[in-house]
């Protein structure tokens, strides 16, 4: 390989995780950005809690569907087609929720932007393990869960300001618009691999003798395997919690309960960007130096979410603005960042022929926690009844205590985790991201 064609794909494959990264702070402004404007679409929408939670959660349904079928098409189709369609399809729905008058066509949406934006991730992960080095594909993808707390960031405060504005309306065609714009750029500038434009690779790739299984086969090993479950069953848990909190309830009950406006409630919420923007390139640096291990990470993250919904649920309503602060603080390090260690430790527990395939299932799990947890919040704040149009505090004391039982589960699961750092580590995937 000659230095200038080094220069060469070291300098575009930038480009093209910058353009990637971006789409992931999409992503994530699209998952949590309901908790800003909840109380606006409940109004304008006519709808009450179980609805709106409904409408948050149906970003999750799709997504959740769509991780298994995104690793066949990035291998198949290739990933920039795939992101590029779903992209246009996210364009449609953000459009949609922002100017349908009925709920049923903000479900419509919100289906439609979860839908556009399932497949980004999985297929990041396939043009990252084929433009960077194994070494450089783990880095980056912190680097890129960094990227989705700018999204959080961008979901609390600006998107709190621009509903303030704007209208939470115009602001979701504006933001459909932005979707078109990067569905474009996909298009004109990421390649799937060096090899689309001439180019020498700089990934080195793990050779087997094995050929890659068929789908079937590839679901077959990671289900059968006893430890993908404890794995699956923390992420369910976790991040229900989290999108339950950070992605719908946690503005309202900022709100309701402490009386804060829509631009503090903002503003507490960013605390979860702040977290996750930190704690993610941290969470390697954690167990690779300091505890030696993927399980302790996990337990320990465990552990601090029960602590904090503990605080939420036993504590409900004698919390100050600045403690809600830091409990969004510290869900964004460990129900949000510490996924890193998740995902790493599955890629450690299976070969990298069926790593695309691992992933997928895995990511499953996640979104089915947060398609779970929100409506069943709203239903249980709805049942609690209202004080003129806020939810009681009785109601988000009982909603926060199902976030604290599932904090026990998590922390459970976490305890049945197998340990894979000290056995043999799998490389990155190469071939389904």
């Amino acid at each position: 390989m000659h230095d200038t064609d080094i220069k060469r794909t070291l300098s575009y494959r930038l480009s093209i995780f910058w353009i990637l990264a971006f789409g992931y702070v999409l992503v994530f402004f699209h998952r949590l950005c309901p908790a800003i404007v909840a109380t606006d679409m409940m109004r304008d929408l006519h709808a009450g809690g179980t609805l709106i939670g409904f409408l948050s959660s149906a970003y999750f349904y799709p997504y959740a569907l769509m991780q298994l079928p995104t690793g066949l098409m990035a291998d198949t189709w290739g990933p920039r087609r795939t992101i590029t369609l779903f992209l246009g399809i996210a364009c449609l729905g953000s459009v949609l929720l922002g100017v349908t008058p009925t709920p049923a066509g903000a479900v419509i949406g919100r289906v439609l932007v979860g839908l556009g934006v399932s497949t980004l991730f999985v297929c990041t992960l396939k043009i990252l393990s084929e433009w960077f080095s194994l070494r450089e594909f783990v880095s980056m993808t912190g680097i890129l869960l960094a990227m989705g707390g700018v999204g959080s960031l961008s979901a609390a405060t600006p998107m709190a300001l621009a509903s303030t504005r704007l209208g939470w309306r115009l602001s979701f065609v504006l933001v459909g618009l932005s979707t078109a714009v990067l569905a474009f750029l996909v298009w004109r500038v990421v390649r799937d691999r060096p090899s689309d434009l001439g180019w020498p690779s700089t990934a080195e790739h793990e050779q087997t003798a094995e050929p890659s299984p068929r789908l079937a086969d590839g679901i077959r090993q990671v289900l059968t395997r006893p430890a993908f479950w404890p794995l699956a069953f923390w992420f369910f848990c976790k991040y229900g919690i989290f999108t339950a909190f950070a992605g719908l309830w946690g503005g309202p009950f900022i709100m309701h309960v402490y009386g804060a406006t829509k631009g503090q409630a903002g503003a507490i919420l960013s605390m979860v960007a702040a977290g996750m923007i930190i704690g993610s390139p941290l969470m390697g640096r954690l167990s690779n130096r300091i505890l030696k291990g993927r399980k302790p990470v996990l337990v320990l993250a465990s552990a601090v979410i029960v602590t904090i919904t503990a605080a939420l649920a036993f504590f409900t309503e004698n919390l100050s603005l600045p403690i809600i602060g830091l409990i969004c603080f510290g869900l964004g390090i460990f129900a949000s960042a510490v996924a890193v260690i998740g995902f790493t430790s599955a890629r450690e527990l299976f070969p990298a022929r069926i790593a695309g395939t691992c992933f997928g299932l895995l990511n499953l799990f996640p979104f089915a926690g947060g398609a779970l947890l929100q409506p069943l919040l709203g239903h249980i704040l709805e049942r609690n009844g209202k004080i003129g149009q806020a939810f009681t505090t009785a109601g988000y004391r009982q909603a926060f205590l199902v976030l604290f039982i599932f904090a026990l589960a998590a922390t459970l699961s976490s305890l049945l985790v197998k340990e894979t750092i000290g056995g043999t580590t799998r490389k990155a995937p190469e071939s389904s991201g």
